[in-house]
């Protein structure tokens, strides 16, 4: 098995080896993945069986935090990105700064574009379906229901805490 340390590379660098050796049926999925929980797993694995490789980007620290707020994300980048190299069903990760994962689906043409089962094709963001027609990517759906979610984690987490000071709720 691959260290994880060897599965992180740039998107430009990812495109570049690919230009030499692409893989048959690449398969990339994106997220923040910033407090990492079964269902990234599941939809993880789930992604890597749609292909031969997968590739998961993530959104860069300011990205996360005009996606999510100036709370997000938990971890940074770097922690973020060897985290998610440690699954065994990942080949590589990389990263975006920008609001969409449409530039790195342009940069590294994969065959099918993984979303959770909280999206649909015609839910994706414009810029994402403009990459898709222009290249001809397929849209696979990946995981299981949507009834994890990050967000509602760090609620608990909260409130749990709260619970558990003086004074906190009982």
């Amino acid at each position: 098995m691959r260290p994880p340390e060897s599965k992180i590379a740039t998107r430009e660098a990812l495109a570049e080896r690919f230009g030499r050796e692409p893989p048959a049926r690449l398969v990339l999925a994106n997220g923040l993945f910033d407090l990492v929980h079964v269902g990234h797993a599941r939809y993880f694995a789930d992604a890597r069986r749609a292909g031969d490789a997968l590739v998961v980007a993530l959104n860069d620290d300011a990205s996360a935090r005009r996606a999510k707020g100036p709370e997000r994300p938990l971890l940074p980048l770097d922690e973020r990105l060897l985290v998610v190299a440690a699954f065994r069903c990942v080949d590589w990760v990389t990263f975006f700064p920008e609001p969409t994962v449409a530039p790195t689906l342009r940069l590294l043409r994969p065959v099918f574009h993984a979303k959770g089962t909280d999206y649909r094709p015609e839910t994706l963001p414009d810029e994402e379906q403009a990459a898709h027609r222009e290249l001809g990517i397929r849209v696979a759906i990946a995981g299981d229901p949507k009834d994890h979610a990050t967000s509602d984690l760090i609620v608990e987490i909260l409130q749990r805490g709260d619970e558990r000071r003086p004074g906190g709720r009982q």
